[in-house]
């Protein structure tokens, strides 16, 4: 975290940065805890909290990038999907639905999670690593659900979920944010 903020700060004293945007859900929630996890220590505390407070996850941009997105959308070549919505995004971030909600606003097919959309896949991190068997229960019971809409592909969040749903399945598994990159010119 230290690292990071030293090598962040410069940047936003300088005014190249306005926001530290991440991909993976994991790791915007991460650096949305920094002013918590660093509260206590006199010389970052303050850096911290700045560092959080301008912390977001890439879905939080999507609302404003959506009539830019809209105007280059090619038809066809995107497949149904399904959104499988990691822990550290509807749980952590409390980012509940817009993924999903954004991508069919841009016309493209995507369905929710349905049944059980709350629970983890099994990856949570290194839990897949060290409760494999459960893990792999998770995942299997989590892919059976996401199998109820008829996929072509699922897409997720974070790399930890996505490797771990690909282990169990031969459907695509892919991050929202790839699948879009595929549907515009």
């Amino acid at each position: 975290m230290r690292r990071n903020i030293d090598a962040w700060i410069p940047l936003l004293a300088a005014g190249d940065v306005e926001a530290i945007i991440s991909s993976a859900s994991a790791c915007a929630l991460s650096i949305k805890e920094y002013g918590h996890a660093l509260a206590g220590d006199a010389a970052y505390a303050a850096k911290a909290a700045r560092i959080s407070a301008l912390a977001r996850d890439l879905s939080e941009l999507l609302p404003q990038i959506l009539p830019a997105l809209k105007a280059r959308l090619r038809g066809g070549a995107v497949k149904r999907a399904v959104f499988h919505a990691p822990c550290t995004l509807q749980h952590g971030q409390r980012l509940r639905g817009g993924v999903e909600a954004h991508l069919r606003a841009l016309g493209l097919d995507v369905a929710a999670a349905g049944e059980e959309a709350h629970l983890c896949c099994g990856s949570a991190g290194t839990y897949s690593i060290l409760q494999p068997q459960i893990a792999a229960q998770l995942r299997d019971r989590k892919l059976g659900n996401l199998a109820k809409t008829a996929p072509e592909i699922i897409l997720s969040a974070n790399i930890g979920c996505i490797q771990h749903l690909q282990s169990g399945t031969t459907t695509k598994v892919m991050h929202w944010i790839e699948w879009l990159d595929e549907a515009v010119a």
